[in-house]
């Protein structure tokens, strides 16, 4: 079986394409796949922070998304920029603007032959009541948001206040979060952009995080007074991406997504 291997913004991605909706990939064989010590050759060496299996179910285009450790997500914002750049690349969807149903809702997308790829992502949604997290016994308090995955946002003076983030920050109240949250480390920079850390669940710090910006952009526009439209700058430690948020509280990802290769990966099976 052949895998193909990109990024966008450094998040990385293993794509399987399976468009009769026939192949079962156990969380084992995809953690195989996604180790970064044995996994497949990658940016960091080895392994990537997740696996997209490229299927259709009823003649639409579904992004079955795993993390790194094979658990399932709802939604990546990164990923579905991948996936939308390997369908185009390959031949198998023309260029333009068309729509990859997600677990999430489906996402509509505007996909040029090159350059920068845009995702409506839908709304994004403030939960209202505290939420904190703590790291190293630090602790922030911050914004509940939900962009079809949950997200725990909290602002910080500098980001390296996270520390090394090798292990997953304690977040309350957990009965918040059943299924685990990914946590953002969020600081504003003197000209006017935003830099950001993020842990994803069942994966751990990553480079970058599509819903995750749009969850800080949200975040963000609220600590500022709340206003909308919006538009942020978000750099993780992996590039660079713009989020517009509309005035009915609608994310639009922009950034852009590459395809490096494509793997033999029957070892990991």
């Amino acid at each position: 079986m052949i895998a193909s291997y990109g990024h966008g913004t450094e998040n990385d991605f293993a794509l399987i394409y399976d468009p009769e909706n026939q192949m079962v990939i156990s969380a084992d064989q995809v953690a195989r796949i996604c180790d970064r010590t044995a996994g497949i050759p990658s940016l960091k060496g080895h392994g990537c922070d997740g696996l997209i299996r490229i299927t259709k179910i009823d003649g639409k285009w579904f992004m079955d998304y795993r993390n790194n450790d094979g658990s399932i997500a709802e939604m990546c914002g990164n990923g579905i920029r991948v996936m939308a750049r390997y369908i185009v690349d390959k031949g198998h969807q023309p260029s333009g603007i068309f729509a990859i149903n997600t677990r999430a809702g489906m996402k509509f997308l505007a996909v040029p032959d090159e350059g920068d790829i845009s995702v409506n992502l839908g709304g994004v949604q403030e939960i209202y009541g505290e939420i904190t997290a703590s790291v190293n016994g630090e602790t922030w308090s911050g914004y509940n948001i939900n962009v079809g995955n949950p997200h725990a946002v909290v602002f910080v003076d500098d980001i390296a206040e996270a520390g090394d983030l090798l292990a997953a920050p304690i977040v309350e109240p957990t009965n918040e979060y059943p299924d685990g949250v990914n946590v953002e480390f969020v600081q504003f920079l003197d000209n006017g952009e935003i830099a950001m850390r993020v842990f994803e669940r069942g994966v751990g710090e990553t480079r970058s995080c599509g819903t995750g910006t749009c969850a800080v952009a949200l975040a963000a526009t609220l600590k500022k007074g709340g206003r909308l439209p919006a538009r942020w700058v978000i750099n993780p430690p992996g590039g660079r991406l713009v989020v517009d948020i509309d005035p009915h509280s609608n994310a639009t990802l922009i950034g852009p997504a590459v395809i490096l290769g494509d793997y033999e990966i029957d070892q990991y099976l």
